[in-house]
């Protein structure tokens, strides 16, 4: 697990995009208080999905509006198809850690 941000920084209904050992991340403070790392880049237009907003447990591309599940990574909403890495997350201490080895078992591209 590797140390990411604090509690702090990025706070509920928001998300924040870190390079994690040359991987782009978006960690995510969802609506049900849980954090949650998704891959920083939308599967269908290349854009940040860090930048998109929060809503309940989904993550939206502020390009086209497609939705994904912080949880799983499957796309929830058209135009995107295709899953996007999910990253496990441990908070320890007010500090929020991310291990590489996506959840979902989508590599990053």
């Amino acid at each position: 697990m590797i140390r990411v941000c604090s509690v702090e920084e990025v706070p509920k209904g928001s998300s924040v995009s870190a390079d994690v050992d040359g991987t782009e991340i978006a960690v995510v403070h969802a609506e049900d208080d849980n954090f949650y790392a998704i891959y920083d880049q939308c599967s269908h237009a290349e854009v940040p999905l860090s930048e998109g907003e929060v809503d309940g447990c989904t993550l939206e591309c502020w390009l086209h509006g497609s939705r994904f599940d912080l949880r799983t990574g499957e796309p929830t909403g058209l135009p995107a198809t295709e899953p996007v890495p999910v990253f496990p997350v441990e908070v320890r201490d007010g500090e929020v850690f991310v291990s590489l080895t996506p959840s979902n078992g989508v590599t990053p591209s």
